[in-house]
């Protein structure tokens, strides 16, 4: 059997219904949607190496003439993204192209002409990475400082380090982080987030994103500019990309909040790899474990997103 179906009608405005696959082939092989906009991590691979028979069902998807196009929030730029799945085993001639969050922060910053980007100032507060590499600002036209006082907003890249005026990075942790957002919510500036995950899969372990520091600006009564999913500007991207309309397109992700929720604003079809950041929550132990589907049933309700398929894992 190729699938089962669930329907159960909620409270909620949207009837929560769902078809559970083995596996893509069968949504492949109907060429039902012209364009896949594929997560990557907890889809493709775990940030350390791809997951069992995903190198594969990109391959065959790319047989049956799918439009594939990486939608990411990563805060690295889409070049690079591209150079990640490649040193991993994935070919990126398979795909159209990739859009990040971090690429999307680039380009708004770059050109500001959007009003809101346009109306910042030059002066930042930098959150990024040291394990991970910090992020690049070169061509931006931006200044870097410490001091919370001369900020006109905080660009929040990743969540283990403050950039230095100097360029180079200093490791803080996230309470530390947390404390800067403190004293830049009492002077009202706004906050770029360049990477809207709350979490991300890496080698089996969740790791916190810069989401979870947007989300903890929001609560301080910060402003908060969300460049990725699940606003719809990253898949008004991704459709443009493909040169595709809404009706023709299906979003994979592991996250209900982010790939899922993201894809029912865009109004696009989507498919819930449950095997992601949400399997200890659904009670999977090992990778291609099925979700019981009351159980995802009841997660899909508590995120307020409705997936239109589920799979355990990004297979054939």
């Amino acid at each position: 059997m190729i699938g089962r179906c669930l329907s159960v009608q909620s409270s909620s405005p949207n009837e929560l219904k769902f078809q559970t696959l083995s596996g893509i082939q069968h949504l492949a092989e109907s060429r039902r949607f012209k364009a896949w906009f594929l997560d990557q991590f907890g889809v493709l691979h775990d940030g350390k190496q791809p997951y069992p028979g995903a190198i594969s069902a990109l391959e065959k998807l790319a047989t049956c003439g799918a439009k594939m196009v990486i939608i990411s929030n990563s805060s690295r730029r889409a070049s690079i993204t591209m150079e990640k799945l490649r040193s991993l085993g994935f070919d990126p001639s398979l795909f159209v192209g990739a859009i990040t969050s971090g690429e999307l922060t680039h380009q708004y910053l770059q050109r500001r002409g959007d009003a809101w980007f346009a109306s910042l100032g030059r002066s930042c507060i930098h959150m990024t990475w040291s394990d991970r590499g910090a992020i690049s600002l070169e061509g931006l036209g931006l200044q870097v400082v410490e001091n919370v006082e001369e900020a006109d907003f905080i660009l929040a890249h990743g969540t283990e380090a403050l950039r230095l005026s100097s360029g180079a990075a200093l490791p803080m942790k996230l309470d530390e982080l947390e404390k800067i957002l403190d004293q830049c919510a009492a002077k009202k500036i706004p906050m770029v987030v360049a990477n809207p995950d709350f979490v991300t899969v890496e080698a089996r372990a969740l790791r916190v994103m810069p989401g979870t520091l947007a989300a903890t600006y929001e609560k301080l009564g910060g402003e908060v500019k969300w460049m990725g999913k699940p606003d719809k500007i990253i898949y008004k991207s991704a459709m443009e990309m493909a040169a595709v309309d809404a009706s023709d397109c299906i979003a994979v992700g592991d996250s209900l909040h982010h790939d899922i929720k993201g894809a029912n604003a865009a109004g696009i079809a989507s498919a819930f790899i449950t095997g992601g950041i949400h399997a200890t929550e659904l009670g999977l132990g090992k990778f291609g474990e099925v979700a019981d589907d009351d159980s995802v049933h009841a997660l899909a309700l508590k995120n307020d997103a409705y997936p239109t398929y589920v799979l355990p894992s990004f297979t054939w």
